[in-house]
Order: C-alpha cells, then structure tokens, then sequence
C-alpha cells in the first residue's frame, strides 16, 4: 500500500490519476508519498501547492527531494530554501515525514546526511548490480540505518522495466525483488507500466 509518485511525473498528470484513484475511502487505506523537484525556495512552495491540489488530499504521507543527483544539488537544496519549505510544510501537517531521492552517485548521497539534517527517508538503487559498482548498499545503507533513517528500495530490476532479469538474464523477477526484499529496508518500490509487470510484481 506504498504509493510512489513526483510532481513532475507525466507532467503532473501522474499525481492528477492517483487523486482519481484514492477517491471513495481509499486514501485512508495507502501511503501516500510523492516528490518535489524544486531547488529553490519558491519554486519548492509551488510544487507542494501543486501536489496537494493534484492528488486532491490535505496531507502527504512523505514529501522527497526528488532526484539529487548532481554536485551541485544538495548545496542548492540545503542554501536555497528548500529545507525551510520542507519543515514549514510539516509543522503546518501538509506532510508528514520528509525524505529525498537519488540513483547516479552514492556520494551525493552521502553528503545529503552528513549535512546534518533530520531525513526519514532515503530512496535510492539496490539491486544484485549495485551491490558490485558505486555501491549504495555498501555505501549508504548501512549509514542510512545507523542514523535510523527508513530506506526505500528502488530500480530493483535495475533501471528500465525488467533490464536485470530481461537483458542482462542474471536472475529472474522474483528473484531480483527477493534479493532486495532481502535488505533491511522499509519497502521496495518496483515499475508496473503493464499488467504483465503488475502481475510479476505481485
């Protein structure tokens, strides 16, 4: 019942369709979160407005920094503002647990938490590759864990829908989600854009 989506998805329509979705009672039954690409204060402001009225709730379960991947990112994100809209917007119960994201460098990542602030969460690759080259689960889970920070678990098939089990032929579906299931993280968030990938999912 973790539901994953970002501001910038489809061009909103993504978060536009989960509002749809969570009608009739089923808001109350999901964990709701969804992302927030601006760097700077203003722009983060918007995006929050944005999301709310998009997914049409009062409040989001976890609110993330979408996508830090560059070097330049978490200076922006901790100097421009963003951090002061991720805590306004908690203290005001818009969201409820604050997080960010990333896929490219784990050292990125690492200098996300060093900086010192409270995440809940962390979002980032674990899957039978990663555990071999620029290694978050080496890296940065076991960091994430001492600083009692929930990780979330993504690109567990390796990137694009099905790359591991369906290019590279290293192991199978279930045997990628398993692996990462295997980690000790929070949940594990897995691309469904067909049926067929809902089915294996499940």
């Amino acid at each position: 019942n973790f539901f994953d989506n970002a501001w910038k998805y489809h061009n909103g329509r993504s978060e536009e369709r989960m509002g749809k979705a969570l009608k009739d009672g089923y808001r109350d039954k999901v964990f709701l979160m969804t992302k927030v690409a601006g760097r700077d204060a203003k722009s983060a402001q918007q995006q929050l407005e944005d999301s709310l009225r998009r997914l049409d709730v009062d409040v989001i379960d976890l609110w993330q920094c979408h996508e830090v991947v560059t070097e330049s990112e978490p200076y922006k994100i901790y100097n421009e503002g963003v951090i002061e809209v991720l805590l306004k917007a908690k203290e005001e119960g818009k969201v409820r647990y604050l997080g960010f994201t990333g896929h490219r460098f784990p050292d990125i990542h690492n200098e996300m938490i060093e900086r010192g602030f409270d995440w809940q969460t962390v979002q980032m690759p674990l899957n039978i590759l990663d555990h071999h080259f620029r290694s978050f689960e080496q890296e940065i889970l076991p960091k994430a864990l001492k600083k009692d920070i929930g990780v979330i678990a993504m690109k567990t098939l390796g990137g694009t829908p099905g790359q591991i089990p369906a290019k590279a032929h290293l192991a199978t579906v279930p045997e990628c989600l398993r692996y990462a299931m295997s980690l000790p993280v929070s949940t594990v968030v897995s691309g469904m854009d067909s049926m067929d990938y809902l089915k294996q999912n499940i």
